[in-house]
């Protein structure tokens, strides 16, 4: 897809960039964006003018009457002028969710007010700070589409601080879980059994690690010294035969070849015990990591169908293995990136 051909997400999803449409959605996401926070200024000034501190404050600069103009002449302006935003709003976004539907935005045509839930809040006259949500998200699209409303450096902090109390948030929400964890595995009466069922979960892959690390490992030493094991092996046999003294004194009975019959049966005896040994190692010693050594394989699920429930060391070995597993999470959790990203930021100055 050309680059010019990517769909843009400002208000509406449905038009290209750089097309008239997406030009006029993009204007319109302005003009909101402005809309919302004079309306969101003019709701904050109304605030502060009807409080005790707005009294104090225009009595203190000396005019009283001032405010008092305010309160009784334009204070209704403000109030009409918020319901009939408030009822653009309402029209609006169900104009939006029309859009949507019709545009099949979403999976699901009930999906948009999930999605927008602070815009359908923001009409509760106790949550009409919402809608500053709604202005930061505009800005924030415009800003990833390159045009700078917002200061590099405000952008820069705002995305600082609002990864800081995510990072803080899920930080504590981890290391709870992760605590209640260890508690009741530590506590609860049916731990051994959640124990029990982790490893038994996992036999499959315990068998097939177990059988890559001893076809890597034991097969390559064999491959290496299967030579030489083999040449023990036959001095082994051939020490034996000569230590068989039954063997000796029967072929001393034998006149002339009696002594050459005993030497050939010590090499016969040599080159047996080396060909059995090359024999017996051979089916270990393969080590091509493309196919699987059927004998290791065998091996490692032999040793993963082990039964632990009366082995105490297995289970202390498995319970160590867990504790000390969500000990090291934990302790992973508990750095603090942020305050790492703020070294980093302080030595760039220095």
């Amino acid at each position: 897809m050309k680059q010019d051909d990517k769909i843009a997400k400002p208000t509406f999803h449905f038009v290209k960039k750089d097309s008239w449409g997406w030009k006029v959605a993009l204007c319109y996401d302005i003009f909101m964006m402005l809309l919302i926070i004079i309306n969101l200024f003019c709701l904050s000034a109304n605030a502060i003018l009807m409080s005790d501190f707005g009294g104090w404050l225009f009595n203190f600069i000396h005019l009283p009457e001032l405010l008092q103009f305010y309160r009784t002449e334009l204070r209704p302006w403000v109030i009409i002028t918020e319901s009939w935003f408030t009822s653009f709003l309402v029209i609006e976004l169900l104009i939006r969710w029309g859009i949507a539907i019709i545009g099949q935005h979403h999976k699901r045509w009930f999906f948009f007010p999930f999605i927008h839930w602070y815009e359908i809040l923001s009409i509760i006259p106790q949550l009409r700070f919402l809608r500053l949500l709604r202005a930061g998200s505009i800005a924030y699209n415009l800003h990833e589409h390159g045009y700078k409303v917002i200061p590099d450096s405000w952008y820069k902090r705002a995305n600082f601080y609002y990864h800081l109390v995510l990072e803080e948030l899920t930080s504590r929400i981890v290391i709870t879980v992760l605590d209640s964890i260890k508690h009741e595995l530590s506590t609860s009466t049916t731990h051994k059994k959640l124990i029990e069922d982790l490893v038994a979960h996992h036999r499959e892959m315990f068998a097939t690690a177990l059988a890559d690390i001893l076809q890597e490992s034991l097969g390559k030493e064999l491959q290496a010294q299967r030579v030489t094991i083999a040449k023990n092996v036959g001095s082994i046999v051939n020490q034996a035969i000569e230590d068989t003294p039954e063997l000796t004194q029967l072929l001393r009975l034998i006149p002339i070849v009696g002594g050459r019959i005993e030497q050939q049966i010590q090499s016969i005896g040599q080159r047996l015990g080396e060909n059995i040994t090359q024999g017996l190692i051979e089916p270990f010693a393969q080590s091509n990591k493309n196919k699987e050594n059927l004998t290791y394989l065998e091996i490692s699920n032999r040793i993963s169908q082990i039964q632990f429930e009366n082995n105490i060391h297995v289970e202390k070995l498995v319970e160590s293995a867990v504790f000390e597993s969500l000990e090291a999470i934990r302790q992973q959790v508990k750095i603090k990136q942020w305050q790492q990203m703020l070294e980093q930021h302080d030595q760039v100055k220095e």
